[in-house]
């Protein structure tokens, strides 16, 4: 039976809700319309989270982004309503979902939105950069 869009966006619990981790997640196919014109919007989406008790299923989401690709949204609305759903559904630690959307009319629009979870901060980032030069040199 094939498969058809769906706004319901389902989840699995945190195998490792004890740890920060970081999810990273490219959509290079989504697809809405202009509001104004009907014509087609086409943007790679980029999500990236730390989850707190629940992630996202990904052929719940990839129904989800389906959904819209019949309907009207302006890039600033349709990135915020489907990061304030995504952020609905999983309840993360943090979120950001930035959308890069192709051109139009001569301009590329990029839209970035973010959501912290009230008295999150994340651990300070550890950066073993120059340690990889040392153990790739070594003999």
């Amino acid at each position: 039976m094939p498969s058809s869009p769906s706004k319901k966006l389902e989840t699995f619990s945190n195998p490792k809700p004890e740890r920060d981790f970081h999810i990273h997640m490219e959509i290079p196919e989504f697809t809405c319309l202009c509001p104004k014109t009907g014509q087609p919007d086409f943007a790679t989406l980029t999500l990236d989270y730390i989850p707190d008790r629940a992630c996202v299923e990904l052929k719940s989401l990839k129904l989800y982004i389906w959904g819209f690709r019949n309907e009207g949204h302006f890039h600033e609305d349709v990135t915020n309503r489907i990061l304030d759903d995504l952020v609905k559904a999983t309840k993360p630690r943090f979120m950001r979902l930035t959308a890069r959307f192709f051109v139009r009319g001569g301009i590329f629009t990029n839209v970035v939105a973010e959501h912290r979870k009230k008295g999150w901060k994340p651990a300070p980032r550890v950066d073993l950069s120059q340690f990889e030069h040392q153990s790739n040199t070594r003999g």
